[in-house]
């Protein structure tokens, strides 16, 4: 080497630092590493050091409203995901399907399956309260003190939820000691609890005992049964109506009949036969007659167009069947189905009864 070589190798300026581009391909020595489209595009997928990349692509799953996008998040991020009046849920199901997106409710994120997919312990608080009306019926209790108590615990729980919806705090306990009984709609909405106590005061305080008894009946088990089988084989039937299927509807009508069956057939018969007098009498007393007037046209007499028995009680269960399966499946004005199951079964029953009891 001769010395002008050595000092213009001492002289030379150090070689410039490496570039994104060239850390971004993976083999800068291939001749494809040349071509800045690859070279960007092999950029995209390994960084998003600002995540400018990922909220283009969350805006193009919503509306195009990035003011309220990005005002939603800014919330969230601030209260820690509780806050009802800052849930913007119908945004984030557009974004996210998945159980529980942003922790509206921490359990179920943890539990997805046996809490947020199948609602194991809110089923088992659901169920249980058939088990307590019928352990209250075979003890003597009576609607009169029944639907007292069911006032006295719906009016503080229905204050509770009032007030947690305005206290960020609040809410956030309230969601941490009940959110494996709730569903994420009951955030920023009202709890479920409200609307099966509210039920449950209206059918046995207005209508007659063994009515009051079997609609609480009907909406502890039939729509719990629904739930269930709907989830398991819906997708396998044809749909009654947006999210309602033919497999939950028949699992409701099937548990209709047994549950008439059982407490017609076998509770009433056997339990507290004292405590069903007066005021408190039955309305179906294991007989169905047709009424006057179309006995009349008929030309039948009234022991001619009487059914007593296992007849009358098979027919008193297909009866309760059909409107408990129907009370499930309907929808009105997007009301609780906790509200509406008991009360229309309360109606459908007493009606059927006015006529043909």
């Amino acid at each position: 080497m001769t010395r002008s070589a050595a000092r213009r190798q001492v002289t030379s300026p150090p070689p410039p630092p490496i570039s994104e581009d060239e850390v971004a391909a993976p083999h800068n020595d291939s001749p494809e590493s040349s071509d800045p489209e690859l070279r960007a595009r092999a950029r995209s997928r390994s960084r998003d050091p600002d995540g400018s990349l990922r909220r283009r692509r969350m805006s193009g799953l919503t509306s195009g409203k990035p003011g309220k996008k990005k005002g939603a998040a800014e919330k969230l991020e601030i209260n820690g995901h509780l806050a009802p009046e800052s849930a913007e849920k119908k945004y984030w199901r557009e974004v996210s399907r998945s159980p529980s997106p942003l922790g509206l409710i921490p359990i179920h994120k943890e539990w997805r399956t046996f809490i947020h997919k199948h609602e194991i312990p809110r089923k088992v608080l659901h169920t249980s309260i058939g088990g307590l009306t019928t352990f209250l019926y075979i003890t003597g209790a009576q609607p009169a003190e029944i639907h007292n108590i069911l006032l006295a615990a719906l009016i503080p729980i229905a204050a509770a939820d009032f007030v947690r919806h305005r206290y960020v705090r609040l809410n956030r306990l309230y969601i941490r000691c009940l959110g494996a009984l709730m569903r994420e709609s009951e955030v920023d909405g009202w709890n479920g609890v409200i609307f099966y106590l509210l039920g449950a005061w209206i059918v046995v305080r207005w209508f007659p005992k063994d009515v009051g008894v079997m609609s609480v009946l009907l909406l502890s088990w039939c729509d719990t049964a629904a739930s269930t089988f709907g989830r398991l084989w819906g997708r396998y039937t044809p749909r009654v109506r947006k999210g309602k299927s033919l497999a939950g509807t028949l699992a409701a009508l099937l548990t209709g009949i047994a549950t008439a069956v059982y407490f017609w057939g076998w509770v009433a018969p056997n339990f507290c036969q004292d405590c069903n007098t007066g005021e408190n009498t039955f309305q179906f007393l294991q007989k169905l007659t047709l009424p006057a007037s179309v006995r009349g046209v008929l030309g039948w007499s009234e022991a001619d167009s009487t059914i007593t028995g296992g007849f009358a009680l098979g027919i008193m269960g297909v009866v309760a069947g059909v409107i408990a399966s129907a009370s499930e499946a309907v929808d009105i004005f997007g009301w609780d189905d906790n509200l509406t199951i008991p009360v229309l079964c309360g109606v459908g029953i007493w009606g059927f009864l006015r006529v043909f009891g």
